[in-house]
């Protein structure tokens, strides 16, 4: 049997804290919806689509992103409110990227619907903006190979999983998680990294998604102990 194969940069398990942060900026109509996310900062987007994931993490599939539950709820555009929630957010890499989709989305739809979707919410149940501040601390685990890999996630927090999966992945512009970076470009493994990133997050709880990366590990150093 070998030894496992070392890594020359240890992973280093970082945990973060969210802080929501009022804009002043607000809507009543789509129209205003769709002017304020074309110009509101990215943080806003990514807090309006990820807040629930991150406050109801024991939840799955996730409830709908705010912009979908405040079309459906307050404007009664329903139509509008599913097509908002069907966005499949895992296709995007970058948040400038899922802020267009949301924009065209509202905009093909006031094309089509013309002066029947033009409703006015109360001043009361406007919508209003807030975005996600993020402070990054590391934690006290690493990871040098596999094994010790599998160990550091099974101890780390929710919040650490958060933040190398989804914000890594997303807010921060990566194409893939920080898990599959450091697997391929650290230990070479290349099928391991490609099985992480294949997987669908917003399908899992955060509690879930951690035993899914786990299984895949243990699967992989398994093969290697043959």
């Amino acid at each position: 049997m070998s030894d496992p194969v070392v890594a020359a940069e240890p992973f280093k398990f970082y945990t973060r804290l969210v802080l929501a942060e009022l804009t002043g900026i607000r809507a009543t109509d789509l129209r205003q919806l769709a002017a304020a996310i074309e110009r509101t900062p990215e943080a806003c987007v990514y807090h309006h689509t990820h807040r629930y994931l991150q406050q109801h993490q024991y939840l799955s599939p996730e409830p709908p992103n705010d912009f979908a539950y405040w079309v459906t709820t307050v404007l009664g555009e329903k139509e509008l409110g599913e097509e908002l929630a069907s966005i499949d957010t895992v296709q995007f890499c970058a948040i400038a990227d899922l802020r267009e989709k949301l924009v065209a989305t509202i905009e093909s739809y006031l094309e089509k619907k013309g002066r029947s979707a033009e409703r006015f919410a109360d001043p009361e149940e406007a919508f209003h903006f807030i975005k996600s501040v993020s402070f990054v601390f590391p934690t006290r685990y690493a990871a040098q190979d596999l094994p010790t890999f599998v160990d550091a996630l099974e101890n780390v927090a929710v919040d650490s999983l958060y933040f190398h999966i989804f914000e890594a992945r997303l807010r921060l512009g990566k194409k893939t998680n920080d898990f599959s970076l450091w697997l391929r470009d650290s230990l070479g493994e290349e099928k391991l990294a490609d099985e992480i990133s294949a997987l669908d997050p917003y399908t899992y709880t955060l509690d879930e998604l951690r035993l899914k990366v786990i299984a895949l590990v243990e699967r992989r150093i398994k093969r290697k102990q043959r």
